[in-house]
């Protein structure tokens, strides 16, 4: 037994290492992407209300590709699911700086989609590190990876001031020069998952499942996500809590760098005001983690809804361009997504078997994308019409639901106890 727990920490201090240096170099791709997303297809379109549809598009290929890689992880482990999703993301990036090279708006948008399969990567790397972790760590181990990404992420926005020099330098539009930093990342993220997770812990962890069952005792058959979710009430709030967070932040934060256009904000600038939000985002994240760990999933999604309306009043309050009230309110907007968001991930891994979680977190993250991509859709749309100011306060409606959600969740939890 001794031996067995030895191997075991063994591999999941490699697992976890593993998926931290990934999450470092898929982050920053998507964090020099996501700074240009909406101002290149705003370039290449002519329209600014098209302007959100770029990331809108990545969100919903982050969707479609969560599928395929809770499917493909299922099958043969997460070492190939996940290396498939950064392989995709680089594809993404290569049809990006075509699309901005040939000015074809469409094909910016398959880009965008491409794209999202490294956020889906990055996304469902955090339950790779609780395959093997012990039920009382783990919160702890989900949001050491979530919080790697917080490296490349705030890095990779303030790649778009030097990636103009190194587009003029081999004669690409400034706004793709971005693109190339995130091939990189994500080329080197797809190599060291390839390579380093091994042994991979989702196999391991239905290995040692099988092994602690009583003998006669058949495994819980593998089921879909949405057969979980209709049976698991538990899962369903994680799975909204999760979306309602998301859609916020991503309705918010992808309008945000065309409100400090209007204001006349540099590009520099606007890097750096998506730097210090996805900051918020991760920096917090072993501290969220461990206070999942010791007082549960309510109490922390409730303050990730809190968070979130505070953040609305000081970004919806803000002036166009750059301000103090604009740059704490994306920041803040990170934190409650932060909270909410480790918060159910942790609910939804500790509610479900090694052999039903890659189903039910593929559809969970499903979800939770496509709400994003709704509220990123229909976040341009609003600000076409209405303004900045109104998007925050719709925004706020669903924030109001996320503390709603974790008074569900926090009962739900007292039954069944």
């Amino acid at each position: 037994m001794t031996s067995t727990l030895s191997t075991r920490a063994a591999v999941q201090r490699r697992t976890i290492a593993t998926l931290l240096s990934t999450q470092v170099l898929g982050g920053l791709g998507v964090g020099a992407a996501i700074s240009v997303n909406a101002m290149l297809a705003k370039d290449v379109s002519g329209v600014e209300s098209l302007a959100g549809l770029a990331q809108t598009a990545a969100v919903l290929g982050t969707a479609l590709v969560t599928l395929l890689i809770a499917r493909v992880m299922d099958d043969h482990g997460r070492r190939i699911g996940l290396t498939l999703g950064y392989a995709l993301g680089f594809i993404g990036t290569a049809l990006s700086i075509v699309a901005g090279v040939t000015r074809v708006f469409p094909l910016l948008l398959i880009g965008a989609v491409f794209l999202g399969a490294t956020t889906a990567a990055n996304n469902q790397s955090r339950y790779a590190a609780t395959d093997l972790s012990l039920p009382a760590h783990r919160g702890r181990d989900l949001s050491l990876v979530v919080w790697a990404t917080t490296v490349g992420s705030v890095l990779g926005p303030n790649l778009s001031g030097p990636g103009k020099v190194v587009a003029a330098a081999v004669g690409l539009p400034p706004l793709t020069g971005a693109y190339l930093f995130s091939g990189v990342g994500m080329l080197a993220a797809m190599a060291v998952m390839f390579f380093r997770l091994r042994p991979d812990p989702l196999v391991l962890a239905r290995a040692e499942h099988l092994k602690e069952l009583p003998a006669g005792t058949a495994p819980t058959a593998r089921a879909s996500g949405r057969a979980l979710l209709r049976e698991n009430r538990l899962l369903r709030l994680a799975a909204i809590g999760m979306s309602l967070s998301h859609a916020v932040m991503v309705s918010v934060m992808v309008m945000t760098p065309i409100h400090m256009d209007h204001g006349h904000a540099s590009l520099e600038i606007i890097g750096l005001v998506i730097s210090i939000h996805i900051l918020g985002m991760f920096v917090f994240s072993p501290a969220v983690g461990m206070a999942v760990d010791r007082w549960g999933s309510a109490p922390i999604l409730a303050a990730g809804g809190v968070v979130l309306l505070v953040a609305l009043v000081l970004a919806g309050s803000s002036h166009a361009g750059a301000s103090w009230t604009l740059g704490l309110g994306l920041f803040l907007l990170g934190v409650g997504w932060s909270l909410g968001t480790i918060a159910c991930s942790t609910l939804v891994t500790a509610a479900s078997t090694p052999h039903t979680r890659p189903a039910i977190q593929g559809v969970t993250d499903l979800l939770t994308s496509l709400a994003g991509a709704l509220g990123g859709a229909i976040a341009g749309l609003v600000v076409g019409l209405a303004g900045y100011s109104a998007l925050n306060i719709g925004a706020a409606v669903l924030a109001v639901g996320v503390v709603t959600t974790a008074v569900a969740v926090g009962r739900q939890t007292e039954s069944a106890d």
